[in-house]
């Protein structure tokens, strides 16, 4: 049997490992405890992204520190606006024009925090 899994190709085993966790899904009627363990993902996949633009942050504190008042505005304006984005999406889900908005919000953010990092670190014009 050793050599038989060792032979397969490893999209095949890999379709075959997803199917049985999801065949033991369904006997063993596991959907509450499937449903529960993706609400606990969601919530660290959130905090997660939130300790890192914290990780950020404190690496450059004294950089950002050091911008116009208007400039530090405007990027952590930018980052709240993404972090809560991205919660929103976490928690409420979206789809169709929801979604949409989502990209979109998410996008201009990303643009306005980027583009005043940039303007701040450029030196001349």
């Amino acid at each position: 049997m050793k050599r038989f899994w060792d032979g397969l190709n490893p999209t095949v085993r890999g379709f075959l490992l997803i199917g049985l966790v999801a065949l033991a899904i369904v006997v063993l009627n596991l959907y509450t405890a499937l449903a529960s363990l993706q609400a606990i993902v969601r919530i660290a996949f959130f905090l997660a992204i939130a300790f890192f633009l914290y990780l950020l942050w404190r690496e450059r504190r004294e950089e950002i520190g050091a911008w116009p008042g208007r400039a530090r505005f405007a990027f952590f304006g930018a980052v709240v606006l993404i972090v809560a984005d991205i919660g929103t999406y976490i928690l409420v889900g979206a789809s169709g024009l929801a979604a949409l908005a989502f990209v979109a919000v998410l996008a201009i953010s990303a643009f306005a925090a980027f583009r005043v990092w940039r303007d701040q670190r450029t030196y001349g014009y």
